[in-house]
């Protein structure tokens, strides 16, 4: 006893625990919502000023300007904006609360080969991390597991909930596969030089992913064979029912992944990553493709790259026709906040500003199969968000108001208390 009283102590003070560990879920909505004199950006490409903006148990039910009469409470938003809630996909959130305290990691499980491994059972709806991401207008996420070549089955969640149950969204929506790179670091441990060098390996590890496919769709089709959980899960591959999210940068994985893949009877994939994207525009076109793109804020990988590659790729992606969303799966869960602002930072790279906000609400919502999210559109959920200013701008993205499903939910976090706090410290007279 006087052992587990310890850690828990020890645990308490790293992870800053406290017994209430997030806000109170908002309840249902109970009456008609209307926000009025806003300036609302859909999320498909257009924007309605001066909108009036209505939504009745968490289903909007009215958005224009002229000719729609105010319902229940109002909402005066005039010079505001209102925003359908960001959407981050290919993220551990909720998966892991701090990366140095193993017992709150569970974002890995044993084994290479694991589609069956479920994200969502293991989802924390109670993380402060999650809690984290609304003052950002991040309000959806797609938690994904990490590791291995098949790392696992991703599930869709909202941020504001009680439980993986009620959090959920869409669950076991795609398999996420790990392509193995033409080339790898050094492994200067071992002797080796640090710069990249040619994975010798790559073959055999295309073979066996290669062979994995097909030994899952022929037992889809076989008769009386012995229950084999990690194949039973790859069958939402072969009917469509699910996605296969491929993670490859260089030109060669991402032919590979999608070749190979295609061959194996996989028709619903996704490109995450596509570092090199822009160099095959109309292979990925051919094979209609959706690409969820690197972050932004990022250096370029290569000497040979343009200084600026990782800034304006989305854009070149967008260019070319391709539906493009944004991601930063590489990234520490807490630097998911930051979806709005690699958005705004297209802009500078000259980027239509709505365009660019398609790439964390619609373009994003159609990539994941999310019929009710994304757009400010009619008979949609009511997930939505009020700020101050420009969303996309970090001096600008300052919520006053948000929605889940047209619950009014909290914003407070707990980096807010702690701002209040000192805030309330340093501004003593």
């Amino acid at each position: 006893m006087n052992t587990f009283r310890y850690l828990l102590i020890v645990i308490t003070a790293i992870t800053g625990l406290s017994v209430a560990a997030q806000q109170t879920p908002a309840p249902s909505q109970k009456g008609a919502i209307t926000i009025t004199g806003a300036t609302a950006h859909i999320g498909n490409g257009n924007t309605i000023e001066n909108a009036t903006i209505i939504f009745e148990n968490g289903i909007l039910t009215a958005v224009g300007t002229s000719g729609i009469s105010a319902k229940g409470t109002i909402i005066n938003a005039t010079g505001k904006h209102v925003y359908p809630g960001f959407i981050a996909p290919a993220k551990s959130l909720g998966l892991i609360e701090v990366n140095a305290v193993r017992a709150s990691n569970d974002q890995d499980e044993i084994g290479d080969m694991i589609p069956h491994i479920r994200s969502i059972i293991a989802y924390n709806a109670e993380s402060k991390v999650v809690e984290s991401m609304r003052p950002n207008g991040v309000l959806i996420g797609q938690i994904t597991p990490q590791g291995g070549t098949i790392s696992g089955s991703s599930s869709i969640v909202q941020f504001d909930a009680w439980n993986w149950e009620d959090a959920a969204i869409k669950t076991d929506d795609g398999i996420h596969l790990h392509w193995p790179s033409t080339f790898r670091r050094g492994r200067w441990w071992a002797g080796e030089s640090r710069g990249y060098q040619p994975n010798k390996n790559y073959t055999k590890q295309t073979q066996k992913i290669t062979t994995y496919l097909k030994s899952s769709k022929a037992f889809g089709t076989g008769e009386d064979q012995a229950a084999n959980e990690s194949l039973k899960a790859m069958q939402g591959l072969f009917d469509g029912s699910k996605k296969l999210y491929v993670y490859a940068d260089g030109e060669k994985e991402i032919i590979d992944a999608i070749t190979l893949s295609k061959q194996a009877g996989i028709d619903q994939i996704v490109l995450i990553g596509a570092y090199q994207g822009y160099k095959i525009i109309p292979f990925l076109k051919q094979h209609d493709i959706p690409v969820l793109v690197q972050q932004t804020h990022a250096l370029p990988k290569s000497a040979d790259d343009h200084y600026d590659l990782p800034y304006k790729l989305p854009k070149l992606l967008v260019e070319g026709g391709l539906l493009v969303g944004l991601q930063n799966s590489s990234m520490s869960n807490f630097q998911t906040r930051n979806l709005p602002f690699y958005a705004g930072q297209l802009v500078s790279q000259g980027m239509d500003k709505e365009t660019a906000l398609q790439l964390i609400s619609g373009n994003t919502a159609k990539i994941l199969g999310l019929d009710k999210y994304g757009t400010l559109e009619l008979g949609k959920s009511a997930t939505l968000f009020i700020s101050e200013g420009d969303a996309l701008d970090m001096m600008g993205n300052n919520l006053s108001r948000a929605f889940i499903d047209g619950r009014d939910i909290s914003l407070e976090t707990h980096q807010t208390e702690l701002w209040k706090r000192y805030m309330g410290k340093y501004n003593q007279k």
